[in-house]
């Protein structure tokens, strides 16, 4: 077995053509955020940024994408941007991790979203669990029939508010694959607002993040591509989404809606209307990623499995990294886990987000040419 570590761009092309090989073969591997296509994105934009190739017997086995910190530290390719981790690789390949991390340079590695059950790092998961799909293989109609059958009250709520929707405010029209950057845009910034009223970390406060998605919304493959979609009431925007696919798969990446139109809940119209889009599309499910969020639980009709593990060479600097990271990584799985904490939880930090809006409100009046 022979690993070579390599920055994305020193990946020549018979490897980029290995890759999506090895990715096509393994349904497992059927997420964009393990695309060739990405790590280049990504490699382009982020130093640190590097694949291990793994070879056995003059043949390569796998590729492991990753970014390697300071101090020896690894993070998944992306980080908390992505929903996806793991090797590509053929199925059987079995190697021992801390080889591959000292191979990497790496003194400590820890996945959210780990592919479950690859041989490389299943004896090292720590907690597996499903993440929700709408399952569009049978078609739309399938799909609907399920969700319908499986929620017929709330069902039968989201139908009567996308009525009230098209009735009050213009006649509802979708845009599957829209190529228009002011749409994107529009995605975007409702997305920021939405991060700053919750309390999360605003992503697009980050400049490589806002250019990644903007190469990304311009990249068309077969195999790769970002995908923007729309809901118009007349001509107004409503409800919108940017994310990634592969031939057979979208991956949800940013959802996001006008505030202004919330009564309607018009996100669960958006996302049925896409994955009517997304069926005639030829593609067989929506991965929505694993949370807690409710309209996840109704509108699923299938799961795929993924894993939280924790790789670690011994060193001073995997030692802390794991008292830093582990009790907080714990305390996240008990309040997801608990619906009363997360509705709990997911108040603060909205508390928390109003209060940081309002002190950044008055902050910039005083600072307002007027004020002076």
């Amino acid at each position: 077995m022979k690993i070579t570590v390599v920055s994305p761009q020193e990946l020549g092309e018979s490897e980029k053509s290995r890759w999506r090989t090895l990715q096509k073969a393994s349904p497992s591997l059927d997420n964009p955020f393990l695309s060739v296509d990405f790590t280049l994105a990504m490699g382009r934009l982020r130093d640190h940024v590097r694949v291990a190739v793994i070879e056995d017997a003059g043949e390569i086995a796998g590729f492991f994408p990753h970014e390697r910190h300071s101090l020896g530290i690894g993070k998944p390719l992306g980080g908390f941007l992505t929903t996806c981790h793991g090797l590509i690789s053929v199925s059987e390949l079995k190697i021992d991790p801390r080889d591959l991390l000292r191979a990497c340079k790496l003194s400590a590695i820890d996945f959210d979203y780990l592919v479950a059950g690859q041989p490389t790092f299943a004896p090292y998961e720590t907690d597996v669990r499903p993440s929700p799909v709408m399952d569009l293989r049978g078609g739309f109609d399938a799909y609907i029939d399920q969700v319908r059958a499986g929620s017929p009250k709330n069902y039968k709520t989201v139908r009567y508010k996308e009525r009230k929707l098209g009735r009050e405010q213009g006649e509802l029209r979708f845009e599957w694959d829209s190529t228009d950057a002011g749409t994107l845009r529009t995605i975007m910034n409702w997305k920021s607002d939405q991060y700053q009223r919750t309390g999360r970390i605003d992503r697009f406060a980050q400049p490589w993040i806002v250019r990644l998605v903007e190469e990304l919304h311009s990249h068309r493959s077969d195999d790769f591509s970002g995908v923007l979609t729309m809901v118009y009431a007349g001509d107004t925007p409503v409800a919108g989404h940017f994310g990634l696919r592969t031939a057979r798969t979208l991956v949800g990446w940013f959802p996001a809606y006008d505030p202004a139109f919330a009564r309607y809940s018009p996100g669960i119209t958006h996302h049925l209307q896409m994955a009517e889009h997304a069926a005639k599309a030829g593609l067989h499910q929506v991965d929505m990623g694993k949370g807690g969020r409710e309209y996840k639980e109704w509108l699923k009709t299938g799961a795929l499995m993924v894993a939280e593990a924790r790789i670690a060479r011994p060193s001073p600097m995997a030692t802390a990294q794991w008292l830093r990271r582990v009790p907080v990584s714990k305390l996240r799985t008990v309040v997801v886990d608990n619906p009363t904490l997360f509705r709990a939880a997911d108040r603060l930090l909205k508390s928390y987000g109003r209060a940081r809006s309002h002190l950044q409100s008055r902050f910039t009046a005083k600072q307002s040419p007027r004020a002076r």
